[in-house]
């Protein structure tokens, strides 16, 4: 498995959409279900998805990454930096108008991603020992931030679906510990349930700062919000009882 680079192009950087949208709606289709409906009618009048059009973006959730480096300044120039579940590059592209030509961007998902210039990506399981060697190969050198995106696909049952999604973080966790080098940072997806006091455990043993968030960008209705995890101890450290800085 080989870290592939390519072409692409950057978003403006603005964390939030400005301007006046006029709602959009969307009349049933003969051959279109209603769930479809409503996808697309939400779709259309989703601002930040507007915006996303309007400022180059790949996907919308190129503002949750904005939204939370603004809180968090979790990004600075010439950073090593592991973007997982990357595609379709909404993340990677904020990555490469904040950090600069000097930093080092290795992008990871399970599926194919289309090029973006400036960084490298890689398709892989995180989950998988060989992704993960081909990752620290890749870098050649300790990572400042570890970032998952990374979803499962849903199933519709709620606590299947969480229980997953904490898998998955618990997976990038793991690989951060065996990239990030002293002082780095951590964050990634989770769904809000009953499961992630463990993984958030970890956290507080590895990290000296553990918070939580949920950006605006975020749907409303939605159950995700994001650990965020920074000064990272190093690997053989002797544990200390971190700093708790609560919620959000």
């Amino acid at each position: 498995m080989t870290a592939r680079s390519g072409g692409g192009s950057k978003g403006s950087g603005k964390s939030r959409p400005s301007g006046r949208n006029l709602a959009v709606r969307v009349r049933t289709a003969r051959r279109r279900k209603a769930s479809s409906t409503r996808w697309l009618q939400r779709q259309l009048n989703d601002p930040y998805v507007v915006a996303a059009k309007k400022d180059g973006y790949r996907s919308r959730a190129a503002y949750k990454l904005l939204q939370l480096d603004e809180k968090f300044g979790l990004l600075k120039k010439g950073q090593v930096v592991i973007d997982l579940g990357a595609a379709p590059g909404g993340w990677t592209q904020v990555l490469l108008s904040a950090l600069g030509p000097r930093a080092t961007i290795l992008a990871v998902d399970v599926n194919e991603m289309d090029a973006v210039a400036g960084c490298q990506t890689l398709v892989g399981d995180v989950t998988d020992l060989a992704t993960e060697a081909a990752i620290r190969d890749a870098l050649g050198g300790p990572a400042d931030l570890v970032l998952s995106d990374m979803a499962p696909p849903a199933t519709g049952h709620r606590a299947t679906d969480h229980l997953r999604i904490i898998a998955l973080a618990e997976a990038a966790l793991d690989l951060a510990r065996s990239v990030l080098g002293p002082g780095g940072g951590f964050v990634a997806k989770v769904w809000q349930g009953g499961s992630e006091g463990s993984l958030l455990a970890d956290l507080k043993r590895d990290f000296t700062h553990v918070r939580h968030a949920k950006p605006e960008a975020s749907r409303a209705g939605s159950a995700e919000m994001y650990v965020v995890a920074t000064g990272y101890r190093g690997r053989g450290e002797d544990e200390e009882t971190p700093k708790e800085d609560g919620e959000g």
